[in-house]
Order: C-alpha cells, then structure tokens, then sequence
C-alpha cells in the first residue's frame, strides 16, 4: 500500500475522534472519508499529543476535483511510548501484498458459509465461536448487514447467532462444545454489531441484537464463579484464564456499545487474570500453579489493557514475556497458533510504538507466507480452515482500524 493510503489509514483513526466530522466508521471509503474529514483533521489531539502536518498531498475522487489532504507526521519508533498503535499508524503499515492476500482471503471466507448462516466444518460445524470470528472478519474490512459487499455475509451470520440465542441468555447452538468459549465470542460478535449498526435503517434487527446481548452480559455477570472467572459451562463452580478472557472481551465490547456492565464483575475478573500470571510475566492456564504459555499469555496482557489496566507491573512483565517468546522468528508452539496470534496483535497493537513497530512486520510477513496460494486460505488443523482463515484476516486487518473493540 502506499504512502497516500497509510496517512488516509491514520486520518480514518483520527476522525472517529473529531466532533467536527461525523463520518459512520467503516461506511465510506478511505479517500471519501479523507476528503470529508480533512477541514477537521488538520491538527487532532490524539492521545495526549497533535499530529503535525507535514505535506498536502491531493486525494482525486471520480467526478470530482482534487482536494489537499493533511497528512500527520511519521511515527519515531521509541520516542513517543504513550501513543498507540490505534492513534498512530506506522509507515508501510499496509503493503500491496497484504490488500491482495487480504482480498482473496475475504472471497475464500464468503465461499465457505453455509446454507444457515453459519461457519464451521467437522466437529466445529455450526458454532457460533466460528461463525463469529468469520463475522468479524468481515467487519474488520467495514462490512457490516445490509452494507458492503460482504454486508449480506455478516447479515446471515448474524442470523445465526441471533436463533443460538436462548431463554437464559447463552449463545449456543445445538453441536456447541465448551458453550462459553463460543458464548463470549458470539456475545463480542452482538456487541461489535451493535456498536457500529445502533439506530440503522433495520430498527428490527438493531432491537434484537440489543436484547440479545443483555441477556448473553447477564448470562456473564451471573455465572462468574468465586475465584472470578469462567470455564467451560455456565456454572459458577472452576475457571480458566482463556475462558475468563473471552469473557472479559465480551463485556469490554457491550460497554462500548453503551450497555451497562456491572464494575464488580469486570474488577473481579482481571484479578482473576492478575492471579494466573507466572513470575516469568507469562500465564498459567488455571490459578493455583502451572507453565506459561505464548497464546494465552497474550491474551493475558490483552484483557488487562481493555480493563485499562496499562502503566501496570503485570503488563510490563507481560509484555517482556511476549517479545521473548511471541515474536514471529523466536521458538513458538504450533498449538494454539490463531488464539494466539489473535490476542498478541491486539497486545502489541494496544502497546504500540516499538512493540508494535517491532512485531508487526514480522507478523504480517509471517501470515503471508501461510497463505495458501492454491486456495488462498489459511488452513487450521484443529478447528478448521474457516476458522484459520478467519482469524488471519482479522489480524491482517488490524491496521484498518474499523472494530471498536481495538481501541482502548
């Protein structure tokens, strides 16, 4: 990708934060976005510090006449440690090659739902995690139901997740396995779709994912156990980080879109998540003794900076422990490999600066070179090819900036 694009990439952050230009996240284009918001965008305060101008390239749209856009100044890897990745993009953030693995991964995606509205083969077949995750994919490239040319995918996914909604509020479907772990996934999905459709021309459908997304946070807040976490089922009886932390995304994403989540519950449960981690700044998969792990110790890190939790020994131990052993390059287990890539992009992306000017070429490069090239998907040996495929998009789309979870 170009330059232009990167500074558009970086105009799209800062114009979700300027009152002067209410442009609906992830509906126009890049460079229309760009145009609208430039009066607006010449100087944002962006996490403490303006983003100078340095040049006025033009951005020329069909049909009309070039306009001069602002464009902020690069970032000095290292020199500005407060700013995140989400209010500062990196030069070459986005790359030629990524847009067209990004493109025919999407196409693949689209082509592996199912008749229902659901994702998933095998032993995973119609699970809402799946179908989730897939979902969301989708909307991390700005399509959302009834917009987008992938807008129709998500509106059927939805569906979906929407008929997994039961009377005590658990998102399931009938071949669930682990209904928590596919409930906070599922209950993220509602939450994410709920955030960037709210008061759209469906009225309907907006009541329902509401109504479904109380009822899956209750479902949370009333089946977190003792210790302060969660496990497989919805009982408060044992838990795990990596349910735990599903949890905790779901309940960050509802309070973005407004919903009233319960303080007591969210504070609980990252001491749950402070109480699993190890001296070596890792995770371990239940409080009470075990090894550090990469995935989950991302995921770790991750939950603590959405409970906002950042200038914090944890997360520095935390993120030490990352970048010794999370970094494409360094020694890594294959298990769990999406899970983990997952979470430690949303780490090293809410870190920002030189953990995320560190880690995500390397990333990038690394998932590209997973791709298929035959198929143009990213396989998974152990829940399946939509699910692979899925979560690679997601990652590789992290620099578009369009899901509301991925912002502090």
């Amino acid at each position: 990708m170009s330059g232009q694009q990167n500074m558009i990439s970086a105009f799209l952050v800062a114009a979700r934060q300027a009152v002067a230009c209410a442009v609906p996240s992830g509906l126009l284009s890049a460079a229309l976005a760009a145009v609208l918001c430039a009066p607006a965008l010449a100087e944002v305060e962006s996490g403490g510090a303006v983003l100078g101008a340095v040049e006025v390239p033009e951005v020329e749209l069909a049909g009309a006449a070039a306009l001069p856009v602002a464009q902020p100044a690069a970032l000095e890897v290292g020199k500005v440690p407060s700013r995140t990745a989400e209010n500062v993009s990196l030069a070459g953030e986005m790359t030629p090659e990524l847009d067209a693995a990004v493109t025919r991964g999407l196409s693949v995606l689209a082509g592996m739902q199912n008749p229902d509205g659901s994702f998933g083969t095998g032993r995973f077949a119609r699970n809402v995690a799946v179908t989730s995750v897939a979902c969301l994919a989708f909307m991390a490239d700005g399509h959302v139901p009834g917009r987008g040319r992938y807008g129709e995918n998500v509106a059927r996914g939805l569906e979906f997740v929407l008929a997994s909604s039961t009377e005590t509020g658990l998102l399931a479907s009938d071949a669930t396995n682990g209904p928590m772990y596919g409930h906070g996934f599922a209950a993220l999905f509602l939450g994410e779709v709920y955030g960037m459709t709210a008061g759209g021309a469906d009225t309907r459908t907006s009541d329902r994912v509401h109504e479904a997304l109380v009822k899956s946070v209750r479902l949370i807040e009333r089946t977190q156990n003792a210790e302060g976490g969660w496990r497989y089922n919805p009982v408060p009886f044992d838990a795990d980080v990596s349910v735990t932390i599903c949890q905790i995304m779901a309940l960050r994403s509802a309070r973005n879109a407004g919903l009233e989540v319960s303080k007591d519950v969210i504070d609980k449960a990252v001491q749950y998540v402070r109480d699993c981690q190890n001296v070596d700044g890792g995770f371990m998969y239940m409080r009470g003794g075990g090894a550090s792990a990469w995935p989950r110790s991302a995921a770790g890190v991750a939950s603590l900076f959405y409970a906002g939790v950042y200038d914090d020994p944890a997360v520095q131990q935390g993120m030490r422990y990352l970048e010794a052993t999370a970094t494409p390059g360094t020694p890594r287990q294959e298990a769990h490999y999406w899970y983990g890539m997952y979470y430690t992009a949303q780490t090293m992306y809410l870190a920002g600066s030189e953990p995320w000017a560190k880690w995500w070429p390397a990333a990038r490069a690394e998932l590209l070179t997973r791709q298929r090239m035959e198929t143009g998907e990213w396989p998974d040996q152990g829940v399946g090819t939509a699910y692979g495929t899925a979560m690679a998009l997601i990652v590789l789309q992290m620099p578009k900036r369009y899901l509301p979870i991925f912002q502090k």
